[in-house]
C-alpha cells in the first residue's frame, strides 16, 4: 500500500528466495502485488518455486526470474494422514476409546482406524479438489501459454521451466535487479517486509561496533574469508544443527561488502568443505565471480574442497592446494528415504489423498517429497532429469571459473576425487602450497607490498572480543554450542560419539531434507589419518 502511494516508485522487484507458503497467503499477496502491477512493473525473483510461490509469482509478476541451479516444484496438491491404531491397540495393547459428534469430524480416526473413513476422505478430497481448481485456474489465467498438464507434471529444472513458459528468465537476483532498473529507468531502494530477511540484525550490530572500535572490513588490503564445513542455505540444512558451516545467507552478505569495499584489494578464500547444497554453492559461486571481476580472488584449499566445496574453489583467480588436499568430486547426488514400510511394521499406516482420484495427473507427484511414500519410476526419471541439469551447470561453472574447455572438466568429473597433486596435473589446481603461499600471491596480484596487512573477515578483535568475554563459548578452548532440534539431537550425538569427522558429511547431505532435490556433496565420510 505504501509503495502504491509513492509516486517515485517506477518498478518493484519481489525477492522470494526459498520461501514456502500456502495457497491462501500466496493468493492474498499475489492480489496485492498484482494491484501494484497496474501502475508499475512488478517482477519476481526466486531461488526456487513451489506450488504456492509459483502461484504468487504468476498472479503478481510481469516477469518471473529463477536462479539457475534450482527448479520449479509444480507437482499438484495432496494431503497425507498417518494412522496409529494398529500400533496403539495391537502392538502396544492400549485401549483406544474416542467419541465424536458429526460424521465428518474424523479427528479421532488416526487413533481408531487404519485408514480414513468414507466421510473423512470425501470431506478432505472435496476441499483439495476445490483448492486445485482455484490453483489451476489462477495459473492458466496468469500464464495462458502453459500447457494444461504442465502445472502438475513437475518437478522441472530452471531451464525446462522456462521452455514450458512457467517462468520468463533464468538468472541471479542481481541480474534481475539490474534488468528491472534498466527497464524502468530507475535507481534502487530496498524495503524488507518480513520473513528471514527482516529477522536478526547481528551483522548490522557488528558493523556499528567495528566502527566504534575503529575497525572495518576495509582495515586491511587483503581480506581472508574462511569457508569451513558443509554448505547450506540457512545453516546445517536444518537437519542436525543451525548456524554452522558455510551458510549462504550469511556468507553472501560478507562477500557483497568485500565486493564494494574499495579498501580491499584482494580476497583470499580458505576452503575446507565436503560440499552441500547445490543451490547455495551456485549462488556463492556467482557472488565470488562478481568479486573476481573487480579484484583478485585467491583460493587456498585445506584438507578438502570437494563437490560444492570445489564449486566455490573454481572461482579463484589462482587455486592453491597442498599435495594431500582432496579436490574434485564434481557431481550431484540426490534422493530421499521413504519410511512407509518401516512404519507399517510398527502398525502405522500412511494415507495419501490427492486432490482428484479420477485424474492421474492430480496424483502423479503431488507428494513426491514426502517421507511417507517412495518414488515410482516416472518420478525417479523426472527427478534425475533435474539433477542432470544441475550436473551440467556444475561442469559449466567450473569450466568458466577455471577458463578451461568443458570437456577437460568432464574428464575429471562424474564424482571422482583427486589429491592436490593430481588435481594440479588435471587443471583443477594451479599451484601446490598452503595459506602462506596463497596470501603472498594475493599481495602480488594486487600490486601490494610483501608485508601488506591481512584481515581475517569475521574474526572478532579489540572491542568485539571484550564484549564477548562473558559468553561461555568465547573462552579459549570452549566448543560453540550446537543448537539441535528433534531427532537431529539423537543423530548428532551418535555421530559425534562415533567420530566427530562424520558430522560435516551428514550435514552436507541434510539439504535433501529441506526441499532440495540434489546436493553437490561428497557422498561418504572420508577421514585420512
Amino acid at each position: 500500500e505504501r509503495l502504491g502511494r509513492d509516486k517515485d516508485v517506477r518498478g518493484i522487484l519481489v525477492r522470494l528466495g526459498t520461501t514456502r507458503i500456502g495457497l491462501a497467503r500466496a493468493q492474498e499477496i499475489g492480489t496485492m502485488l498484482g494491484t501494484l502491477g497496474v501502475k508499475v512493473p512488478v517482477w519476481c525473483h526466486a531461488d526456487d518455486l513451489s506450488n504456492g510461490t509459483l502461484y504468487l509469482a504468476a498472479r503478481a509478476c510481469k516477469r518471473i526470474w529463477l536462479a539457475p541451479a534450482t527448479g520449479v516444484d509444480a507437482v499438484g496438491l495432496a494431503a497425507q494422514t498417518m494412522y496409529f491404531h494398529k500400533l496403539l491397540a495391537d502392538e502396544l495393547g492400549l485401549d483406544v476409546d474416542f467419541l465424536q459428534v458429526g460424521k465428518y469430524k474424523g479427528a479421532e480416526e488416526p487413533f481408531t482406524r487404519d485408514g480414513p473413513s468414507p466421510e473423512a476422505r470425501a470431506s478432505l478430497q472435496s476441499t483439495l479438489s476445490d483448492m486445485r481448481t482455484v490453483w489451476l485456474d489462477g495459473l492458466r489465467q496468469a500464464r495462458p501459454a502453459v500447457a494444461e498438464a504442465t502445472p502438475e507434471d513437475g518437478p522441472y529444472s530452471a531451464r525446462t521451466a522456462k521452455e514450458l513458459g512457467l517462468i520468463d528468465d533464468v538468472g541471479y537476483f542481481d541480474e534481475a535487479r539490474e534488468a528491472l532498473e534498466k527497464d524502468a529507468s530507475a535507481v534502487r531502494a530496498e524495503v524488507k517486509l518480513g520473513g528471514g530477511a527482516a529477522a536478526g540484525g547481528g551483522d548490522e550490530l557488528s558493523d556499528v561496533l567495528r566502527a566504534i572500535a575503529g575497525e572495518s572490513l576495509g582495515s586491511a588490503p587483503i581480506a581472508l574469508v574462511r569457508a569451513d564445513g558443509a554448505i547450506s542455505m540457512e545453516g546445517g540444512g536444518g537437519f542436525l544443527s543451525e548456524g554452522g558451516g558455510i551458510v549462504e545467507r550469511r556468507m553472501v552478505r560478507t562477500l557483497t561488502r568485500l565486493e564494494h569495499d574499495d579498501d580491499v584489494k584482494a580476497v583470499v578464500l580458505r576452503i575446507d568443505s565436503p560440499g552441500g547444497s547445490a543451490l547455495a554453492s551456485d549462488l556463492l559461486w556467482h557472488e565470488l565471480m562478481r568479486i573476481r571481476a573487480k579484484k583478485p580472488v585467491v583460493v587456498s584449499i585445506g584438507s578438502m574442497a570437494a563437490s560444492g566445496g570445489y564449486y566455490l574453489a573454481s572461482t579463484g583467480s589462482v587455486i592453491f592446494a597442498d599435495d594431500t588436499s582432496i579436490v574434485g568430486s564434481i557431481g550431484v547426488v540426490g534422493g530421499k528415504v521413504a519410511a512407509n514400510k518401516a512404519l507399517a511394521k510398527l502398525g502405522v499406516h500412511a494415507e495419501t489423498i490427492p486432490a482428484r482420484m479420477d485424474d492421474p495427473r492430480a496424483a502423479a507427484r503431488a507428494a513426491y517429497e514426502s517421507f511417507l511414500m517412495p518414488w515410482d519410476d516416472p518420478t525417479r526419471e523426472r527427478v534425475l532429469s533435474t539433477m542432470t541439469a544441475i550436473y551440467e551447470l556444475f561442469l559449466a561453472r567450473v569450466a568458466e571459473g577455471r577458463n578451461i574447455p568443458l570437456q577437460r572438466v568432464a574428464d575429471s568429473a562424474e564424482g571422482r576425487i583427486f589429491s592436490g597433486r593430481e588435481g594440479k596435473t588435471r587443471g583443477l589446481v594451479d599451484e601446490l602450497g598452503g595459506l602462506t603461499e596463497a596470501i603472498a600471491r594475493a599481495r602480488t596480484l594486487a600490486g601490494l607490498a610483501v608485508d601488506a596487512r591481512v584481515n581475517a573477515v569475521g574474526e572478532s578483535s579489540g572491542l568485539l572480543d571484550a564484549l564477548a568475554e562473558e559468553a561461555p563459548e568465547s573462552r579459549a578452548g570452549a566448543m560453540p554450542p550446537r543448537r539441535l532440534a528433534g531427532a537431529g539431537m539423537v543423530v548428532a550425538a551418535l555421530l559425534e560419539r562415533l567420530g566427530p569427522e562424520l558430522l560435516p558429511f551428514a550435514e552436507s547431505l541434510a539439504p535433501l531434507g529441506e526441499h532440495e532435490r540434489a546436493v553437490c556433496a561428497l557422498p561418504f565420510a572420508l577421514t585420512v589419518r
